[in-house]
């Protein structure tokens, strides 16, 4: 177990928590964003336990992990209940995300529950993350049932699109993804490139016209 956070009474807090719990081990216990990617290389805990707001950022810090060891659990625990936040560390490969507003006593079974391959997370960021899908992106599913393009483009290639569509710029979409710029303009390229279509204008028109159809 990975414990990250900028605030030493906070990594106490939790350890205390978790260490009478036989289920878990407490590796390290470090408060940066660099810190925890340098820890988690190393120690290769089974689960990362990050703050959001905590110096390199949390966000960073889930995307690298993340990326470099897919088999680790990620799960946020910070006092951010912001949808910018909860959306961003789903993106960035977390695999749940707790508030500091609840009983440390309930850490290790949601903890667990992470490990068995459940979400970590309160009811009631659960029911938002239904209604922004529901609610807000009625476009994304229809088409992603849209057989003559959904096939070829990846579903984070869509998702770029998507946010070009609602007039994100390349910066923002890097900003909302939890990207480099350098790395959005390459989607951005194939998507160009596998819709065979002149450019990025052309892109957002073709997508706008499979989902207003």
């Amino acid at each position: 177990m990975l414990i990250a956070d900028d605030h030493a009474p906070s990594r106490d807090d939790v350890r205390r928590a978790l260490e009478p719990d036989a289920r878990f081990c407490v590796c390290a216990s470090v408060a940066d964003a660099a810190g925890a990617v340098q820890a988690a290389l190393q120690e290769r805990p089974d689960v990362c336990l990050l703050d959001i707001r905590m110096p390199g950022g949390g966000l960073a810090a889930a995307w690298e992990i993340a990326a470099r060891l897919p088999q680790a659990k990620i799960v946020m625990l910070t006092i951010s209940d912001d949808d910018a936040d909860l959306f961003g560390a789903l993106r960035a490969g977390a695999h749940g995300y707790l508030l500091k507003t609840m009983s440390l006593q309930r850490l290790p079974e949601a903890l667990n529950d992470t490990c068995s391959g459940e979400a970590a997370m309160p009811p009631s960021l659960v029911a938002r993350i239904i209604e922004h899908f529901h609610g807000r992106e009625p476009r994304w599913r229809h088409l992603a049932a849209d057989d003559s393009l959904g096939e070829r483009l990846t579903s984070r290639e869509w998702e770029v699109l998507g946010l070009l569509a609602q007039g994100l710029s390349t910066g923002a979409i890097a900003r909302r993804l939890v990207l480099s710029a350098s790395v959005v303009r390459v989607y951005i390229a194939a998507i160009v490139r596998k819709l065979g279509v002149p450019d990025r204008a052309a892109a957002i028109d073709l997508f706008r016209h499979r989902t207003d159809t």
